[in-house]
């Protein structure tokens, strides 16, 4: 292992420990082949010294060869990553609308028959199998109809849901539970009057009361449901519930709400607010993401908030992102106390969103 002055690399070295910024931050992990753009970050964050591995360096000269095998190695994961994924997204996104085809069948069928329970949790099986090609922040459904945003909004609650209860380290039994809190959250909407769930305008008191009753309605349409447990039915019920008190339809305070209610409330208003509905088009998941932190205060369970945000704004450096002035950029270091805004670069310019207020990531784009 050798220390090298940044001013000395180039392309093509291996660094054998990790890179931090000079305040502490996480740069480069160790194990990376130095790229250009890399050399270029380097020197924008004032790194001085980086560790080589032994062999790449004499004296001051700086030996940039890679073996034929590391060449043949990375060609072939190159290649079985462009074979294979594609093909996987392709199995997600059929597993995916075979679940919506079975959501619009049992919701709309559920006022005069029994959930049909068992097939749900089949077809929920067989998506969750592919669940390490869906990304939270840039899965898009194919086809979307506008009018069955209730069905999207459940099913990518649940997949959201059942991520989160990972993450935040709940018991492996609950994740599949957790799943079902999401998908069936708000099938008392299936009991409201279409001419209210679908008014475009601004609710009367009067309908906005009724709007509230799905809560209620969705509770009791699960009681007589087998296979969930007792959490899938108390989101239904509470998932409308705030940490303060302040939510519907009995003001429960953060002890008194199930931890599978708060975590499918940071599901459900995620994907309401990213998905395009008849009335309102779809927000950017950073200003999304920023605005659940900002309902963390009060609203929100302010660890599920963290343990959210956190991952899946964990991404690798190179993520090529869309801000919001249309420029295409990569992510190039994501500070910890500011996960939604990253430092990007562009065109060779490093842009810090936190500096730049005026700008936010509008799309993630790989």
């Amino acid at each position: 292992m050798a220390s090298v002055p940044v001013l000395d690399l180039k392309p093509g070295l291996k660094i054998v420990e990790n890179v931090h910024t000079p305040l502490g931050g996480l740069l480069m992990h160790k194990g990376k082949v130095l790229l250009p753009r890399d050399l270029d970050i380097l020197r924008a964050f004032m790194v001085q010294l980086v560790e080589i591995e032994d062999g790449q360096v004499k004296g001051r000269e700086v030996v940039t060869e890679v073996s034929d095998s590391a060449k043949a190695g990375h060609a072939d994961n190159s290649s079985s990553h462009i074979e294979n994924e594609p093909a996987a997204i392709d199995q997600l996104h059929k597993e995916y609308d075979r679940m919506l085809h079975l959501t619009k069948s049992a919701f709309q069928s559920v006022l005069a028959s029994e959930l049909p329970i068992y097939e749900l949790r089949h077809q929920m099986e067989a998506l969750i199998k592919q669940l390490k090609f869906y990304n939270v922040l840039t899965f898009t459904p194919r086809n979307v109809n506008e009018y069955d945003y209730l069905f999207h909004n459940a099913i990518l609650s649940a997949l959201t849901s059942y991520t989160i209860a990972r993450w935040h380290g709940l018991p492996q039994k609950d994740w599949m539970q957790v799943a079902f809190a999401g998908l069936l959250h708000d099938i008392g909407n299936t009991k409201i009057d279409p001419a209210i769930l679908y008014k475009p305008d601004s609710l009367t008191g009067e309908e906005a009361e009724e709007m509230r009753m799905h809560t209620t309605y969705g509770y009791q349409q699960l009681r007589k449901t087998s296979a969930i447990n007792e959490g899938v039915r108390l989101t239904a019920l509470q998932h409308h519930e705030k940490m303060d008190g302040s939510g519907y339809p009995f003001h429960l305070t953060g002890d008194k709400i199930h931890i599978y209610a708060k975590i499918v409330a940071v599901a459900d208003i995620f994907h309401a607010m990213t998905l395009n509905r008849r009335y309102r088009r779809a927000q950017s998941p950073y200003l999304v993401l920023e605005q659940i932190k900002s309902e963390a205060f009060g609203k929100l369970d302010p660890g599920v908030v963290q343990t959210f945000v956190d991952k899946v704004t964990q991404f690798h450096q190179g993520t090529r992102v869309r801000l919001s002035d249309d420029s295409i950029g990569e992510i190039v270091f994501s500070d910890r106390q500011h996960p939604t805004r990253p430092m990007v670069s562009v065109h060779g310019e490093i842009v810090n969103l936190v500096q730049a207020r005026h700008l936010h990531i509008e799309e993630v784009l790989a």
